[in-house]
């Protein structure tokens, strides 16, 4: 199969990328900013902020005030992850046009993660689809553990496939596949893709991949190969997953920039402006970014 023309980047490090930071809450400031440079750097998608309780998320906690904050660039959506009703209310209230929702394809990471049953997590977001239609807001889903799951090992395609299926007829306008703790191969990836697409067109997926084994990358040429044309990624390599060990986080922004330049792939992102981006919030979390390529050209003012 023939590889897209152009990529649509949805942006995760704001949200995916700092709620799992441990230790000291991230500025508000910083967040705005993280989120600001990101959309100058070309960004149409950025998942900007969580509305879930502090109690469980304190890193999210600012949510309204980061969306309410950041100087809103045409052309870019700015979206929020939005687990049930309260949430979006929270949300609708500070004009976020697009949310998200989530779902797993493993019983145990679900029972695990929000407390529930696969089914009991999709009935939930019944009243969350319906309230989001009658906003006008737009919603998202995810699915996680697409190609593995640190409490059941290797999921079942056909799995995948009826969760994605149920969040599409639910209303969710893309479905972005994640694989959350970065088990998967491209063979595997592939596989589950062609499960997925059986029930669910092509135009409507996105990938989510984690490169805790390496294999992001190499994942992500294969689906592209297959025709996924939406990629989520996070700048610096921000995040993780806090339930599988050794979870090293979301692929690098950087790194796709980098595959999908050399494959003549248009995203209309500059990547040393997020290259230089993702060096300052790592210098504000006190580290490296865990970019190859943000390493091996570094940043543009050094």
């Amino acid at each position: 199969m023939s590889l897209p023309d152009s990529v649509r980047l949805f942006e995760m490090s704001p949200r995916d990328g700092l709620q799992n930071e441990s230790g000291t809450l991230v500025p508000t400031a910083t967040k705005i900013s993280l989120i600001e440079r990101l959309a100058d750097a070309g960004m149409t998608h950025i998942e900007a902020a969580s509305f879930v309780s502090p109690k469980w998320v304190p890193q999210m906690g600012d949510a309204s005030d980061v969306m309410t904050g950041i100087r809103r660039k045409e052309g870019v959506v700015y979206s929020a992850l939005t687990p049930n009703l309260k949430g979006l209310e929270g949300a609708i209230a500070a004009n976020v046009e697009e949310v998200a929702v989530f779902a797993a394809a493993s019983e145990a990471f679900s029972q695990k993660n929000i407390n529930c049953s696969i089914a009991e997590s999709l009935q939930r977001f019944e009243p969350v689809m319906a309230r989001a239609s009658e906003a006008g807001v737009r919603v998202r889903g995810y699915v996680s553990c697409v190609l593995g799951c640190p409490y059941e090992g290797d999921i079942e395609p056909e799995r995948v496939a009826e969760v994605a299926k149920a969040l599409l007829d639910l209303g969710c306008y893309e479905i972005s596949l994640g694989d959350t703790i970065g088990v998967g191969t491209p063979l595997k990836a592939k596989r589950m893709l062609e499960a997925v697409n059986r029930q669910v067109p092509m135009g409507q997926l996105a990938a989510h991949f984690h490169d805790t084994y390496g294999q992001a990358l190499a994942n992500l040429y294969a689906v592209l190969e297959e025709g996924i044309s939406v990629i989520d990624a996070s700048t610096a390599g921000l995040g993780g997953c806090p339930y599988a060990k050794g979870a090293s986080g979301n692929v690098a922004t950087e790194d796709v920039l980098y595959l999908l330049e050399g494959l003549g792939i248009n995203t209309g992102i500059d990547l040393q402006a997020v290259i230089d981006t993702g060096y300052w919030i790592t210098a504000e979390l006190g580290r490296t970014p865990g970019s190859r390529v943000a390493q091996a050209k570094g940043p543009c003012h050094a």
